[in-house]
């Protein structure tokens, strides 16, 4: 059985087959839903369901309260059809120019940057390149058909090859397995690229990113590509971390904040030692950007880290700040672990 999914305010119509779900049917037919961890878990695919019915698979409570549910919104990623269905959803532009494709890689270098980061370069087949927006992420598809997705850290332009920033996560299937036992040249194959997090170069408003952790590495790719395209458009980083040392590529910030006109750097320690000798600012970096933007109705936001880091910056930025809902941007960083079986 398929169903027609019609989404407003665009009027565009989509099929839907029965047990699919409304984000995978969309992809496919190449409409641009927002959407993150595809998981239930991040909220980013959130919409209105305006007419027909839906029945929601496993998802986080956060990412789709019961009361929401009951007021009529959904979760795309993990709603499947019962009938004819009509959406309210604010589409992506851009987001189906560039198919999404299954690759091998090779792993190029590894680079241990900090106690539990690990940079990766992954080298792709000489005939073929993996085009994508810079923010986007791709999924590793390991042995047992697992996955595990990993922000794109480069701008699409910068090399043949593409890096990640991968943080340790004790216990971790594919992280123990970079930290103890990946070598260079190993074959990973991996399916990307994914997300709708990525730099809307059709606005000139000033840009304020936010990263938490190795949620620099899209934000990386982002400034890049904005370097790159001589945008123009004011941009302040605010990278958060627990100690100095956790800011792994402090340098090359501090290098765009010294040679990138309109570009601004501030970090943001929460747990610095005595031994530190940390000058900077301290505390949640979401608090610096509201100390420093008290008024953001007119800029856009970039945010990209722990959900906790996300939520945070999108309720206060949005309630505190003036900052429009819909010029919030983000990735929380979520996995399949989060989101319950039933």
């Amino acid at each position: 059985m398929t169903f027609k999914v019609t989404v407003q305010p665009s009027g565009r119509v989509f099929d839907c087959e029965a047990g699919d779900t409304v984000l995978a049917a969309a992809l496919r037919a190449g409409v641009g839903l927002p959407y993150g961890c595809k998981n239930g878990a991040c909220g980013s695919c959130k919409g209105k369901l305006l007419a027909g019915a839906v029945i929601h698979g496993p998802h986080q409570v956060k990412a789709l309260p019961g009361a929401e549910e009951e007021a009529g919104r959904a979760l795309f990623c993990c709603a499947r059809p019962q009938s004819d269905i009509t959406i309210e959803v604010r589409e992506v532009s851009g987001l189906g120019d560039f198919p999404v494709r299954k690759m091998p890689s090779r792993v190029a270098r590894m680079e241990r940057v900090a106690d539990d980061v690990m940079l990766i370069w992954l080298q792709l087949p000489a005939t073929d390149k993996l085009q994508y927006r810079a923010g986007q992420y791709v999924e590793f598809i390991l042995k047992d058909g697992k996955r595990r997705s990993y922000s794109l850290a480069n701008a699409p332009h910068v090399d043949e090859q593409v890096s990640l920033h991968i943080r340790h996560m004790p216990g971790g299937v594919f992280t123990d397995h970079v930290f103890s036992g990946m070598q260079e040249r190993d074959i990973l194959r991996f399916e990307g690229p994914l997300g709708s997090f990525f730099l809307r170069e059709d606005s000139d408003k000033p840009i304020v990113l936010i990263a938490s952790g190795t949620g620099f590495a899209p934000v990386k790719a982002i400034i890049e590509q904005a370097i790159h395209g001589k945008s123009g458009r004011q941009m302040t980083l605010y990278w958060g971390a627990r100690r100095p040392g956790d800011l792994y590529m402090r340098a090359l910030c501090e290098a765009w904040a010294a040679t990138v006109p309109g570009f601004r750097f501030v970090p943001v320690v929460s747990d610095a030692l005595p031994e530190d000798a940390w000058q900077g600012r301290t505390g949640f970096v979401h608090q610096a950007v509201m100390a420093d933007f008290p008024d953001l109705s007119g800029h856009q936001v970039y945010a990209c880290g722990a959900p906790i880091v996300v939520d945070s910056a999108q309720r206060d930025l949005v309630e505190r700040c003036g900052l429009p809902a819909d010029e919030f941007y983000a990735d929380a960083f979520t996995s399949q672990a989060d989101v319950p079986d039933a």
